[in-house]
């Protein structure tokens, strides 16, 4: 998985690359079809803030993360994209379960003529 990691107003250090591939080499594992990772961590108002963008299984998924400290709020922004990925593979494999069958429209109508609805 390729991560594209750019700063705004915030340098982006080696340590910062190596955390940031340690956080996300777990959801690299759990998610193989994850081609890239963009990454954008910003310092405005004393606060970092964390964004990450990526497209999983053709939907664009971002999370965010905030946080006084840099490290937390990349941890912060890791989890929000991990419970999202999970969401949508959640998603994708009810697709793959069968749906049941519905009633036909011209029997419910008959049904509901049935009833007494006075």
């Amino acid at each position: 998985m390729k991560i594209n990691l750019s700063g705004h107003h915030v340098d982006v250090t080696d340590t910062v690359k190596q955390h940031v591939e340690e956080k996300f080499a777990k959801i690299a594992s759990h998610f193989p079809t994850l081609i890239s990772l963009d990454i954008i961590i910003a310092k405005e108002h004393g606060e970092f803030d964390v964004e990450i963008r990526t497209n999983y299984e053709g939907t664009r998924i971002a999370a965010k993360g905030n946080n006084a400290v840099m490290y937390p709020a990349i941890t912060s922004a890791a989890k929000k994209l991990d419970a999202a990925l999970k969401h949508r593979k959640g998603q994708l494999k009810a697709d793959l379960h069968e749906k049941p069958d519905v009633t036909a429209p011209e029997i419910a109508y008959e049904k509901v003529q049935e009833m007494d609805l006075r």
